[in-house]
């Protein structure tokens, strides 16, 4: 039994959809700055609110890959974060992408591991076809629950 050229297609494009959301996850457990950003387009929008109202504090939208990539290397720098993409639903319609998933999240001070906070989150992320690859759009994380100290995430 042989699969049909677009069944095989669409399989690749599925995987190459969820490939993104591992290069933002890798590129921020790595501290690789270069992996990070393959994974977002040029104008980018990440949405954190939802998931940081749940943690109490205060995370705006941020905008455009660089700032991001700026914006989650600093507010990570004193961590050491382990990501966790699980459960990835994926819808393409043409040159765009839409994926659900779960991302667990783990974050430790570099210091000090033995606190934590540990947030199981789930990312709404857009996508488009850049070439031979998927870059996020827009991702929007929500919390789905959380354990461990928030305060983890303010360590200076």
């Amino acid at each position: 039994m042989t699969m049909s050229t677009s069944l095989t297609n669409e399989a690749a494009d599925k995987l190459a959809v969820v490939d993104a959301l591992y290069r933002f996850a890798a590129g921020i457990d790595l501290r690789d700055r270069n992996l990070l950003s393959s994974s977002l387009a040029e104008n980018a929008v990440s949405d954190f609110r939802q998931a940081a109202a749940k943690a109490g504090f205060d995370y705006p939208v941020i905008e455009g890959r660089d700032v991001i990539v700026e914006a989650l290397t600093v507010s990570l720098a004193t961590l050491d974060t382990t990501h966790s993409v699980t459960n990835p639903r994926v819808t393409i319609a043409g040159e765009t992408a839409r994926l659900d998933a779960l991302v667990e999240a783990q974050h430790v001070p570099r210091g000090d591991h033995t606190r934590h906070y540990l947030m199981k989150n789930r990312y709404d992320v857009e996508l488009a076809r850049k070439g031979d690859v998927w870059v996020i759009t827009r991702s929007t994380i929500d919390n789905v629950w959380r354990s461990g100290d928030p305060a983890v995430l303010s360590v200076v």
